[in-house]
């Protein structure tokens, strides 16, 4: 397992997608692995969902015996108490409820991915230093460079089991754990891991890719 992977390992919660170094091998999109310091409590309140539906998805039927290491089932993305950057998009988008409201995240030039690995994701062209913006109000889940191509890159989890992802910043303004509103800047525009200052924008649902310009309005 790749050394950006492994800086993965020191990050938080909820999708899609995580990994552990060494021999541990990484958890599956809806799963999470128990760490040292969980509660049932805690896992839920990372996930949005309530500890009934936790243990009804698990069938678990005392909530004070989890084990470090265990593997649940949690609605929503991956999570491992460190999160994952996202596999690449590929296939077409799935069906997903029209249940979250974005903002455009970045002024500038934007336009679908064109290959099969990023069809679903949208890029902003623009200036280094152009502010990026939250779609979306919700909490950071992922602040890093930790995998390799996407650059510094954040993701936000909002309700309704939706991520945002953006990739490629300049600077990063907010930290994992962090509750962010629509609107506020949480980036700076730049060209970590791209040929261009752009901002990679992708949006998921359950841990699967969907339309990003679906869901964007129309300019």
């Amino acid at each position: 397992m790749s050394t950006a992977w492994c800086r993965l390992i020191a990050v938080l919660a909820i999708t899609a997608l995580l990994a552990a170094c060494g021999s541990t091998p990484p958890v599956g999109v809806g799963e999470y692995r128990v760490v040292r310091g969980d509660t049932l409590t805690k896992i839920a309140q990372k996930h949005g969902q309530s500890v009934s539906s936790l243990k009804r998805l698990n069938k678990l039927k005392d909530v004070d015996h989890i084990r470090v290491g265990q593997i649940l089932k949690v609605r929503g993305g991956t999570a491992q108490g460190a999160y994952a950057a996202p596999p690449p998009v590929t296939g077409p988008s799935i069906a997903a409820p029209r249940s979250i409201n974005l903002i455009w995240p970045a002024e500038g030039r934007s336009h679908r991915g064109t290959s099969a690995s990023n069809s679903q994701a949208v890029y902003i062209a623009g200036v280094a230093g152009t502010p990026i913006k939250a779609a979306a109000s919700g909490k950071v889940v992922y602040a890093g460079n930790g995998l390799r191509g996407y650059g510094n890159m954040l993701i936000v989890n909002h309700d309704s089991n939706f991520l945002s992802v953006y990739a490629h910043n300049k600077d990063l303004l907010v930290k994992e754990g962090e509750q962010v509103r629509q609107g506020q800047t949480i980036a700076t525009m730049g060209n970590t891991e791209s040929n261009r200052v752009q901002l990679y924008f992708e949006l998921r649902y359950n841990g699967k890719a969907v339309d990003a310009m679906r869901y964007l309005p129309k300019k």
